[in-house]
């Protein structure tokens, strides 16, 4: 059996973005939905195929990446039933939607919010390190961040992440635990896609970023655990604001 160089040539840039997405995802929290959502939108694929393909490839990678940040004791077990029960709930509803309805009006929104969380953990890093509380609001933010995640195409991070961080919980436990919980709601996302879309909304640029994401799965919970919580904050602060503006700026174009 030969490797077609053409095919393996024209995946390399969804390894290299699939690489670079997991290392900030499993390092931040965030971010990895978003950075492949964003590039397969603007290749041209459909929105619920796009969302479809990425959380097939987040399932592999969140499964890795969870073990990494288990390993590396980075998960709070208990705040992790309690998003990820609610959290798949909402996957399940917002997959739904997505494949029946057009829920693109509220993304807008959704996205100048994320935006605002993201300036305001800027600025909360910079008078680090407040005193750590236990986060109160945090079943019914699994449940919007799983409806979100599945009916944007990324969110799970952005939302749960970024709320839970303002609430006062700690960041490398935050992120590893999110990070974790998010494999529960990407698989059950994509069998919902599944019994929605059937197998034709997988494209092979999926491929390209599930190699790139499972090669980079376990450096992202190394981070987590090595960088300091001041400096997470400061970049949970960074790629939120970025990717939630630079998004902003799309839906509005």
């Amino acid at each position: 059996m030969t490797l077609d160089i053409t095919t393996f040539e024209a995946l390399l840039p969804f390894i290299a973005v699939g690489f670079a997405a997991q290392i900030v995802d499993g390092a931040l929290g965030m971010a990895f939905g978003v950075i492949s959502n964003t590039l397969l939108l603007s290749l041209g694929v459909a929105p619920a195929a796009a969302s479809a393909g990425v959380h097939t490839v987040e399932t592999f990678t969140t499964a890795v990446s969870g073990i990494s940040h288990a390993i590396h004791k980075n998960v709070n077990w208990k705040l992790f039933f309690r998003i990820m029960i609610p959290g798949v709930i909402g996957g399940v509803l917002g997959a739904y939607v997505l494949s029946n309805i057009d829920a693109s009006v509220a993304k807008p929104f959704i996205l100048a919010y994320l935006a605002a969380i993201g300036l305001y953990l800027l600025w909360r890093s910079t008078h680090y390190p407040p005193a750590a509380r236990s986060p109160k609001i945090v079943e019914p933010l699994g449940l919007v961040g799983g409806f979100l995640d599945a009916a944007g195409g990324g969110g799970w991070g952005p939302v749960v992440t970024s709320n839970l961080l303002v609430q006062g919980s700690d960041p490398r436990t935050t992120i590893g635990t999110v990070n974790t919980s998010e494999f529960f709601l990407t698989a059950t996302i994509s069998a919902t896609f599944i019994t929605q879309l059937g197998w034709e909304a997988f494209t092979m640029a999926t491929v390209g970023l599930l190699i790139g994401g499972i090669v980079a799965a376990p450096f992202g919970a190394l981070l987590a655990k090595r960088v300091e919580a001041k400096l997470l904050m400061l970049l949970v602060g960074c790629v939120l604001t970025a990717t939630s503006l630079y998004g902003l700026y799309r839906a509005l174009a």
